[in-house]
Formats: structure tokens, sequence, C-alpha cells
């Protein structure tokens, strides 16, 4: 029998739209975001799937979007679980500054390389900044050391892999259908791991908002195949579009 696993990348935030790094801050999802995540769930809805459990980050685009898709499901009933391990990648200093502004000023190549690179973080916050996640209630109970004042996605899957083999994955074995929403680079990081993508060429996969992934399993639990649920053409559109949002205009 066929398990799957879903991972989702939220709806289009109020940052999104205004291309800006986000990273840990929390920002909404806009209308549009909200019509994305509808959309998601119509697209799940189509192939009559039930989910055991879901998963999701401690940011509310991430939430909202998680919540509209269960509406759209019937199937707000499920178990959800919430971790700061799936959060977005933190993007330190860059967070809030518009990425086409940026790549104005230290160059498109750098700029990619705090977007996209393996191990390349982007300038890191001072202890400081009240940017800092020690100064939000919400990670009040994770320990100063986990929290990070920048990341790369070498960074971010570290942060993200223990929770994915001890708390998501294992639920397979007893579970049917799992659904995890999420960030573009926490689930890139996902990604990697999943499909062993080299270090030199996760940089070429771009994540739309609101477009589901599918991951399906054999009895064993090794992954048979993947694949988004859509038009392809759009996705691809779609995909193009993330990848350049950090080109200067």
């Amino acid at each position: 029998m066929t398990k799957k696993i879903i991972l989702l990348r939220h709806g289009q935030s109020t940052w999104n739209l205004e291309n800006r790094f986000t990273g840990w801050t929390d920002v909404p999802l806009t209308p549009q975001g909200e019509q994305e995540a509808r959309q998601a769930g119509e697209l799940i809805k189509q192939q009559g799937l039930v989910f055991s459990r879901a998963f999701t980050s401690y940011l509310r685009r991430a939430v909202k979007t998680l919540n509209i898709v269960l509406e759209v499901l019937n199937q707000e009933w499920i178990p959800v679980e919430k971790s700061w391990r799936l959060n977005e990648k933190h993007y330190g200093a860059l967070q809030g500054l518009n990425k086409s502004e940026t790549a104005a000023k230290y160059g498109e190549e750098q700029v990619q390389q705090w977007r996209r690179a393996y191990d390349v973080p982007a300038p890191a916050l001072t202890a400081q900044d009240p940017r800092c996640p020690s100064a939000d209630i919400r990670y009040r109970l994770v320990p100063p050391q986990y929290l990070p004042l920048t990341e790369s996605l070498k960074d971010t899957i570290e942060r993200i892999l223990p929770y994915w083999k001890e708390e998501i994955f294992p639920r397979l074995e007893k579970e049917d259908n799992l659904l995890v929403v999420a960030h573009g680079n926490s689930l890139r990081g996902i990604i990697k791991y999943l499909k062993n993508i080299p270090d030199e060429q996760i940089s070429k996969l771009n994540l739309p908002t609101g477009a589901p992934y599918v991951f399906e399993f054999d009895d064993r639990l090794n992954l048979v195949k993947d694949y988004f649920l859509g038009d392809p053409a759009e996705i691809q559109k779609r995909m193009a579009a993330v990848a350049a949002q950090g080109k200067k205009k």
C-alpha cells in the first residue's frame, strides 16, 4: 500500500508580494496567498486523500495556509503538530530588505549565494537586535543555543532533520498520509534529503507558493516517486518567478 507525504509551501505572504527577505519574521498571507491555499486544498481534495496528521511551523503564514487547506478538505479534526524546527531559513540582517534592491547594491551573484547556496549564510543579526528569536515569546522554551542569528541552507537542514527523522517520517509506519506545510527553504532541505540532491545542485530547486508536492513511499517506506499537483507548465512558470526574485530591476 502506497503512503504519501505532501509538502506544501505556504501561500503568498505580504513580504513575498513586496519581494522582501522574510526568514523568521512573522508576516501574514495576502488575499492571493489565502486563495493559493484554497486552490492547494482543492487539488489535494481531488486526490481523495485523508490525512492522519499535519505538521507546520510557528509562523502564521504557514499556520494559516494549513488551516485553510484543512477547512477545504473538511479535515480540521486531524491532529496538528507545530514546531519551530520547520521555520523558514533565518535570513539574519537581510530580513525585511527588498531582494531586488539588495541585488542592485551587492550584486545578483552575492544575493543568489545568500538565497540558494548550500553553505553560505546571510550577514548575522547582532545579539542585541530586537529581531532576534530570543526576544520572541514563542521561542521562550527553545534552548538559546538553538536560536539562530542567521542560517545557511546547511544550517537549516541540520535544524530540521532531527524533527523529520524522529517525529514526522516515523509516523508513516503506523499512520497513512501526512501533510507538512512549511516554507521555501525548510522544505528544500527536506526535499534535498529525500531525493539525495547534491550540495552543488540544490541551488536550482525553487519552490512556488501554494503548490502541493507529493512524495509516495512503498510498504518499506522507500521513496517511489514524487510530483507536483496542478498544471506542470504553470508550476514551471511559478518556479521561474521564484528564481528571478533575486535579480536587480
